[in-house]
C-alpha cells in the first residue's frame, strides 16, 4: 500500500476538515485522556454555566493536551458567556484573550454558503442552475461536470474528487496559487460520481464556490465577506490571509515537542482559510437565527434543510453527520433527543480547530476555537454549554445522562452473513473484515501493524456489537455495492458524548490484471517515494518526512491502498461511499521523465528512492532546485552522520533534516538558523524557487 503517502496526503486534507470521528478509531467507545492522566476536574450540577464551562475548558488544556481554547455563547442576540484556557504563548505563560484570533478551518464553509445565498437574494445566482452558467471557464476532463449545480457545491454532492490542496497549508506565507490555478487543475480531473448521486465531504466544491462568488460579484472573496458580513456585524477579528491585520493576534501553535511555529495560512479561503474568534462567530450566527436582515428568511431557512437525503444515504440514526447547505449536520445528536434542531459545523486545519453549533429555534449558538486538540473535542464541549443554557432558559427540564451500554448477547449467525468477510476500501487504508461461523467478527486496518484488531460478536438483526455494546457493525447492500456500516457512541470523559453513524467502507472485489500490467508495475513497487511538489514554506515539512512506500499486499493483490491497478500506469479509485469515508479520492499515475521515476496523485508529485542520491561528503558542495521547482532530497550517508553543516540559503527557500524514523530534527524555516548536526541514516530536503542554489559546507 501507499501507506504513509496516504497519511501525508490526508494531512493536506485534515486541513479543511472532515467531521472527526472519535480519536482512537472510528469504533472506539471512549476518547483517551492525554498522557494517561486521571480526570482531575469534575462538574457539579450546582455549578453555574460559566463555572461548568471553565472547568471543562481547563480540563481540555490541562488533561487532554489542547494548547489553548476560546469559547463564547450567544442567546437572543447577546453574548452571555465567554472564556479561555491554556497558553497563547507557552514561553511567557501568556493566556489567550477573547480577541485572540484562530484559524477556523472548514467553518469557513459557512461564510461561503452565506455568500452564495446573499447572491441568490440579489437574484444573481440560482442554487439549481449549473455552475457553468456563471463560470463558463470551469471545465473538466469529464463531460458530466456540466451537470453540477451551485447547490451541489454546498451540499457536497458535486461528484468532484475531493481536495486539491497541494501547497495550500503554509506557515507565514499567503501564496494564493492554489486559488489562482484551481480552474486549470480541474481541467485535468474527472468526477468520481454522477453529480447529485450522493453527498460526500468535498473541499473542492467550496473552492469552486469561492471562485463563483468572485466572478458573479466582481470583487474578491475576502472583500465580499467583509462588505456583507463582517463589517455590518462588527466582526472586527474575522479576516482572511489576504487581509491586512496584525498577525501577532493569531493564536500561538506548537509542534508535539513544544516548538513554536509561525502562524498557519490555509490558502483555500472558501473551503477552510478564514480566521476568527468565538465572539465573532457568535455574531455571525445571528444571521442563521434570523436576528437581522442580512439574508432573507427563505435563504436562512434553506440552510437547515436535509440536503443529504437528496441522494443515496444510509440509515438515519444518532449522528453528527447529516449535511445541509454548508453544515456538517442539520439533525445533530444529542439535540435530536430533545427534539431541538441543531446546525453544526466543525473545522480542522493542521493546528487550529473549531466547532460552531447553532440552535435556530432557540436563538442560541456556541463557538469553540482551539490551537491543538480537534474539532470533535470543541463540538462536544460546545454541546455541554448549550445544554446547560437550554436548561437555564427552561427549554429543557433536565439534561439526559450519557447513554450507557451492556455487553451484547451472542446469537447464531445466518450463514449468508459470513460471505461479507473481505476487504473494504475507503479514503484511507482498507479495512479487513474476518467473520467466523461462530459469529465472531474481527476488524483491522490492512497493513497497519500498529492498529489493534477490534472484536465484535453477532447479536442478531444483521448487527455485530463491540464488546461493551456501544458500537455495532452491519452490512448494507446499496447501489450495487456492499457497504460496511457502523453506528455507535464515543465518550470524552468528563466532557460529553457524541454519536456517529455512517458507511466506513465499500467491499473491494478481486482485481485480476495481465502479466504485462504486473510487469509494468514491478519496477515501481516496493520502493519509497518522496513528495517533491510542496513549496519551501509548506507546513507539511514540519509534520514528518514526506516519504511513502508504494506496495501491494499478498492479501489484496493488484491494489494500491483501495485503488485497483487498472493498466500499465494507472491505479484509479472506484469508491462510491456517501458521507466522509469516500472523500478525497485520488488516482495514482506512474511516470518516467528524464530518467526519473515518479508517481502523480492529484496535484502531488512523488519521486522514487532510486532518484534520491546520498548527500555529498565534499567540504563544500552545491544543490540547485531544477526548473520543475521540485524539492531536492538526499540520504545522509555514514560519512556525513554526526557532522555539522552550514547551509547558505537563497531567498525564499528552506531546508529540513529528519532522523531515520522520519521525525523532524531541524527546520531552517522554523528556527531561522542554517547550521545543523546531521543524524545517522537521516534525510535532508532542500526547497525553494526554480534554480535556487544552496551551498553546503561541512564545519566539523
Amino acid at each position: 500500500m501507499l501507506k504513509k503517502f496516504i497519511k501525508s496526503s490526508l494531512s493536506l486534507i485534515i486541513v479543511c476538515s472532515l467531521i472527526l470521528t472519535p480519536q482512537t478509531s472510528i469504533f472506539a467507545a471512549d476518547v483517551p485522556v492525554a498522557s494517561g492522566q486521571a480526570i482531575a476536574y469534575s462538574v457539579d450540577t450546582s455549578d453555574s454555566i460559566a463555572t461548568a464551562a471553565q472547568k471543562r475548558a481547563d480540563m481540555l488544556t490541562n488533561v487532554y493536551g489542547v494548547t489553548s481554547i476560546q469559547y463564547a455563547l450567544i442567546r437572543d442576540g447577546k453574548i452571555i458567556l465567554t472564556g479561555t484556557s491554556g497558553y497563547d504563548n507557552k514561553a511567557s505563560k501568556k493566556s489567550p484573550t477573547n480577541s485572540t484570533i484562530y484559524g477556523i478551518g472548514s467553518v469557513s464553509k459557512i461564510f461561503t454558503t452565506l455568500a452564495v445565498l446573499k447572491l441568490c437574494d440579489e437574484d444573481k445566482v440560482d442554487l439549481d442552475t449549473p455552475v457553468v452558467t456563471y463560470l463558463p471557464e470551469f471545465k473538466m476532463a469529464d463531460s458530466r461536470y456540466k451537470d453540477i449545480t451551485v447547490r451541489m457545491l454546498l451540499n457536497h454532492s458535486s461528484g468532484l474528487m475531493g481536495s486539491t490542496l497541494g501547497n495550500c497549508i503554509l506557515l507565514g506565507d499567503t501564496d494564493t496559487s492554489v486559488h489562482d490555478k484551481f480552474l486549470s487543475t480541474l481541467k485535468t480531473q474527472r468526477l468520481k460520481a454522477d453529480p447529485g448521486d450522493f453527498s460526500v465531504y468535498c473541499n473542492d466544491g467550496f473552492t469552486l464556490a469561492e471562485i463563483l462568488i468572485e466572478k458573479v460579484s466582481g470583487i474578491s472573496f475576502s472583500k465580499f465577506i467583509a462588505n456583507n458580513f463582517t463589517t455590518p456585524l462588527d466582526m472586527t477579528n474575522t479576516k482572511t490571509p489576504s487581509d491586512s491585520f496584525n498577525t501577532s493576534k493569531i493564536a500561538g501553535m506548537y509542534t508535539a515537542d513544544g516548538t513554536k511555529l509561525p502562524y498557519e495560512t490555509l490558502c483555500a479561503y472558501g473551503a477552510g482559510g478564514i480566521y476568527s474568534t468565538a465572539t465573532d462567530l457568535c455574531k455571525l450566527s445571528t444571521i442563521i437565527t434570523n436576528q437581522n436582515d442580512i439574508l432573507s428568511s427563505e435563504s436562512v431557512n434553506s440552510m437547515r434543510k436535509e440536503e443529504y437525503k437528496n441522494g443515496q444515504w444510509y440509515p438515519d440514526e444518532d449522528s453528527i453527520l447529516s449535511y445541509g447547505l454548508g453544515w456538517d449536520s442539520v439533525n445533530t445528536y444529542p439535540f435530536t433527543d430533545y427534539n431541538i434542531t441543531a446546525l453544526m459545523k466543525g473545522g480542522d486545519s493542521l493546528y487550529y480547530h473549531c466547532g460552531l453549533t447553532v440552535l435556530p429555534d432557540e436563538n442560541m449558538a456556541v463557538a469553540v476555537l482551539s490551537s491543538g486538540g480537534s474539532s470533535s473535542y470543541n463540538e462536544i464541549f460546545g454541546q455541554t454549554i448549550l445544554l446547560d443554557a437550554l436548561k437555564e432558559k427552561g427549554s429543557i427540564s433536565s439534561i439526559h445522562e450519557d447513554k450507557t451500554f451492556t455487553a451484547p448477547t451472542k446469537t447464531i449467525i445466518p450463514s449468508n452473513l459470513v460471505s461479507n468477510a473481505g476487504y473494504y476500501g475507503n479514503y484511507s487504508s482498507p479495512l479487513k473484515v474476518e467473520i467466523k461461523a461462530s459469529g465472531d467478527l474481527t476488524l483491522s486496518a490492512l497493513g497497519d501493524e500498529s492498529n489493534a484488531k477490534q472484536q465484535f460478536v453477532y447479536s442478531g438483526n444483521n448487527r455485530f456489537y463491540s464488546e461493551d455494546g456501544s458500537t455495532y457493525l452491519s452490512f448494507v447492500e446499496s447501489n450495487g455495492n456492499t457497504y460496511l456500516y457502523t453506528s455507535g457512541y464515543a465518550k470524552l470523559p468528563a466532557i460529553g458524548q457524541t454519536a456517529t453513524s455512517l458507511y466506513c467502507g465499500q467491499k473491494l472485489k478481486p482485481n485480476e490484471v495481465s502479466e504485462t500490467v504486473k510487469q509494468a508495475w514491478t519496477n515501481y513497487l516496493n520502493k519509497d517515494y518522496y513528495i517533491v511538489s510542496e513549496k519551501y514554506s509548506s507546513a507539511l515539512y514540519v509534520q514528518s518526512l514526506l516519504k511513502s512506500r508504494l506496495e501491494t499486499s499478498e492479501e489484496l493483490p493488484n491494489y494500491i491502498a483501495s485503488n485497483p491497478i487498472t493498466d500499465e500506469t494507472s491505479a484509479n479509485s472506484i469508491l462510491q461511499i456517501p458521507g466522509v469515508y469516500g472523500r478525497d479520492l485520488r488516482d495514482y499515475k506512474l511516470g518516467l521523465k528524464d530518467g526519473i521515476k515518479y508517481i502523480q496523485s492529484g496535484e502531488n508529485i512523488l519521486i522514487s528512492e532510486d532518484n534520491v542520491a546520498t548527500l555529498s561528503t565534499k567540504k563544500s558542495s552545491n544543490v540547485t532546485v531544477p526548473k520543475t521547482g521540485y524539492a531536492q532530497y538526499f540520504k545522509i550517508g555514514n560519512q556525513s552522520a554526526n557532522k555539522k553543516i552550514r547551509v547558505t540559503l537563497p531567498k525564499k527557500s528552506s531546508f529540513a533534516v529528519y532522523d531515520k524514523k522520519g521525525n523532524l530534527v531541524f527546520s531552517s524555516y522554523i528556527s531561522g538558523k542554517n547550521t545543523v548536526k546531521l543524524p545517522k541514516k537521516g534525510t535532508i530536503v532542500f526547497a525553494g524557487s526554480k534554480k535556487a542554489e544552496f551551498t553546503i559546507n561541512y564545519i566539523s
